[in-house]
Parts: structure tokens; C-alpha cells; sequence
């Protein structure tokens, strides 16, 4: 289908429409934080992807009036309609973590809308987002089906290696030693950075110990709310493993200050870092982890099983348990707790994350090479997360309930995410231009 065939809806009907959804899902902390929003919202304004990477709200209303909710659509059944999925899978959001065992590893990052719902949700919001990477470099339609096609073809042939009983030999993950191009560079990149580099980035030696140094968008704590802080940190220690916990000093609490980061999907969540004494008393090997409010998912407002819903005691537990299913070996540090009755997600600031950077991958056969990549990696993350992953949610084999699906209609499958992502991709584009013109015209409630 090409995007040029797809008619522009109606751009005041479309306009009132993505004021309602942002409405349901921005309301609150928008009204609590209104400066946050305007940063935010001009950063979506920058570019048809950033608006695209803000608004997963958008995009699960528009998938559930389409398929008519969670288990409707195509190649969802009883299984494959309720897996762990990330949430807001795009092109961006991969890139490098050290694991719990020390391996620098490539894979999703970014877990703060990971949930229950249909597998084809993950790969629908991914493939758009190629639509819309591919048109902001030019390239033509049928370019982009191509790589969308890549994608999926990539997808399910892990899947079915996965499902087949295929040994890690045979599927390794992206490491220093698998990966190629652009990864391989992501990981490189990460294994330059030192935890060093952090501290120093971030904090300050005085009087002989190591302290969060001043401005750079920290806030100082008054004695209330560094008690209050300090009090949801002891119950957060409480949410570790027993294998995060061998040496108790790790966790001597040095300082802690608020911040100010306004990322774009963070924009209003109040955070908190802490820092601490690390795995020994020299002062290279501190940590500084992050205390923030979690979101309620975008996803989770279009997904009505309430076996789902009370699975979980808040959002910040439901952000760690959706990225230990997700994630093989994650971050050690990463852990819950409340503050203020709501829901605290709590990880490590990791000195090795380094994102995918797209700006220089512009040949289309690099670009057809990582996106293949991409679809490998989405499969080995829906695959982590089922009956073996020591979760009773999701209680059978994820890569086997989705590799039988699949194989109902292997044509069809990637037509279905082809023709979507020219399709979403143009309303996406559409939708920017009807954002931007409501947010430059005063339009957007409480701005």
C-alpha cells in the first residue's frame, strides 16, 4: 500500500481526537507540571518520529478502533494475545546494557510501557516507525516495505529457530563478539565508557567521600522528603534478589538529591538519584541508581483482563517484572517501591548504555542489515518472557504459541506489518502536522 493512497482524516475532527487522548493519558501530570509538557511537547514537535515516540497513547487507541481491542486481530488467539511485550517498540529504543553476569549485550532498552497484550502490537509500532525513519531519509515506498519486510522475515525466523529447540549456540544474543555494523559500534562505544567517567560527570569528592555535585538539574532535598525518599529505598531493597544482596555495604546510602530530566516520555514523573558505596570502599566504584514515579503504560488502557491488571501492585512493580520477563540477566540493581503512595521504579544509572544512533546509518543495505537484526532481536525478547521465565503470567511457551500462529498464514504476516506501517506511517506524518498547529495556536489544554 503506498502512503501516497492513504487519505488524510478530517484535521479538525483528527485534532479533537488527539486532544482527548492526550487528555486520558497527559491530564494529571500535565496539570501538575505544565513547564515539563511544553519541553516535551517541543521536542515531539521537532520531527514526525519524535511526535511519533511521544504518543503511544495515540497509537493503541488508533490499533484497538482498527482491531477492536487485544485478541481481535490477526494471528492474536487465547496465547498469542497475552505475552509480554515492550510496549513502545520502536527504532530507537536498542541499544547497550551490562547484564547481571558483566557481558555488554544489544537488545530493547527501555522498558517503562512493557505489559501484556498481543505480540503483533510490539512489531505494528515497529514496523511505523521504519515507515517514518525511511522517510525522513528519503527513501521510497517500496524501500521501506522492503526493509519492513526484512524485519519480519528476520522475526519469524528466530522465532521458529526458538520455538524448534534451537540452542544458544545457534541464537546467541548481540555481544562484542556476534555483533556486526552499527550494533557492534553501539557496543563498542560502551565498552570505552567507565564508571569513572559517570562519577565524574555526576558528583564530587569532599571532605574524603563522594557527593552529588550541584546544579546540572539537581534539586536539594529539604529533611521531609530526603526521610521519605529514604524510607522508600529501604523498602525497595526488599525487591532485590538475593543475589543483588551479597555484600550489604553496597547499599550504604552516600547522598541523594532530586533532578529535574524531562525526557520525552518522562515528562512530570518526579526522580530521585541516590548514591551509593558500590561493590568496595574505593570511591571508583560507587553507583548512583534512580528512584522515579512510574507510568501507567499506554497499552495498559486498551488491555481489560483483569487477571492482568491485578497481577500487579503498582506501576513500579509492573515495570521491573515486565523487564526481568523480558530481559535475560537484567540490571541487578533494578527494583520497587512506593513513595507517596505511588509506584517507584528504581535501577541503576549505568555508565554503558549507549542508544543506537541512527544519524549516520543511511545506505540502504546497512540500514536493511540492522533492521534484520532488529526483527532477531524482538523475537529473542518475546521469547524470553513465558512459561520458563518464572512468571505465572504469561504460562506457556511464548516463541511456540506465536511460531504456530505465524505458520497459519506465513504469506500474510509480513503484508499485514507491511501495509500497516505505510498506512500508520502516513497518519503519524499527518497527525504531526495537526499537533504542531494545535500546540503553536494555544490549543492544548493547561500549556
Amino acid at each position: 500500500m503506498s502512503s501516497q493512497h492513504v487519505p488524510a482524516p478530517d484535521a479538525d475532527r483528527r485534532g479533537e481526537e488527539i486532544l482527548a487522548v492526550f487528555d486520558t493519558a497527559f491530564g494529571q501530570l500535565l496539570a501538575a507540571d505544565p513547564a515539563a509538557f511544553r519541553v516535551k511537547f517541543r521536542k515531539m514537535a521537532a520531527s514526525a518520529f519524535a511526535f511519533y515516540r511521544g504518543t503511544a497513547c495515540l497509537f493503541y487507541h488508533d490499533l484497538q478502533a482498527q482491531d477492536g481491542g487485544a485478541g481481535s486481530g490477526p494471528y492474536e488467539d487465547e496465547q498469542t494475545g497475552q505475552v509480554w511485550i515492550h510496549g513502545d517498540l520502536h527504532a530507537e529504543n536498542f541499544g547497550t546494557y551490562m547484564d547481571a553476569t558483566g557481558r555488554l549485550i544489544f537488545n530493547v532498552n527501555d522498558f517503562d510501557e512493557a505489559y501484556v497484550g498481543p505480540f503483533t502490537w510490539d512489531l505494528k509500532r515497529f514496523a511505523a516507525s521504519v515507515a517514518l525513519l525511511g522517510y525522513a531519509k528519503a527513501l521510497s515506498d517500496e524501500q521501506i516495505g522492503e526493509l519492513v519486510g526484512i524485519y519480519a522475515t528476520a522475526y519469524r525466523e528466530r522465532i521458529h529457530a526458538l520455538a524448534t529447540g534451537a540452542k544458544d549456540d545457534d541464537v546467541p544474543p548481540f555481544t562484542l563478539d556476534t555483533a556486526e555494523g552499527p550494533l557492534l559500534g553501539a557496543l563498542r562505544m560502551a565498552r570505552s565508557l567507565t564508571r569513572f567517567g559517570l562519577l565524574d560527570s555526576m558528583t564530587e569528592i569532599r571532605d574524603f567521600e563522594r557527593r552529588f555535585t550541584d546544579g546540572g538539574g539537581t534539586v536539594e532535598l529539604d529533611a521531609a522528603t530526603r526521610y521519605k525518599v529514604l524510607a522508600a529505598f529501604d523498602g525497595y531493597l526488599e525487591t532485590l534478589p538475593e543475589s543483588s544482596l551479597t555484600r550489604p555495604d553496597s547499599y550504604r546510602v552516600k547522598d541523594v538529591v532530586g533532578r529535574r530530566g524531562i525526557g520525552i516520555g518522562s515528562a512530570g514523573l518526579p526522580s530521585y538519584n541516590i548514591l551509593l558505596e558500590g561493590n568496595s570502599d574505593a570511591l571508583e566504584n560507587d553507583v548512583v541508581i534512580y528512584m522515579k514515579q512510574a507510568q501507567t503504560p499506554a497499552v495498559s488502557r486498551h488491555i481489560t483482563d483483569p487477571r492482568v491488571r491485578g497481577y500487579f501492585q503498582h506501576e513500579g512493580h509492573r515495570t521491573v517484572i515486565s523487564q526481568r520477563a523480558l530481559q535475560d540477566h537484567a540490571d541487578p540493581w533494578l527494583g520497587w517501591t512506593e513513595l507517596d503512595g505511588a509506584g517507584q521504579l528504581v535501577a541503576e544509572i549505568s555508565p554503558y548504555a549507549v542508544d543506537l544512533d541512527w544519524s549516520d546509518i543511511d545506505d540502504p543495505a546497512q540500514i536493511a542489515a540492522v533492521v534484520a537484526d532488529l526483527g532477531r532481536a524482538t523475537a529473542t525478547m518475546h521469547a524470553a518472557a513465558d512459561d520458563e521465565s518464572g512468571h505465572s503470567l504469561v504460562p506457556f511457551s511464548t516463541e511456540r504459541a506465536i511460531d504456530a500462529a505465524i505458520a497459519a498464514d506465513e504469506e500474510g504476516f509480513g503484508r499485514l506489518l507491511v501495509d500497516f506501517a505505510h498506512a500508520y506511517g502516513a497518519r503519524a506524518r499527518a497527525d504531526h502536522q495537526i499537533f504542531v498547529d494545535l500546540f503553536r495556536n494555544g490549543r492544548i489544554p493547561g500549556l
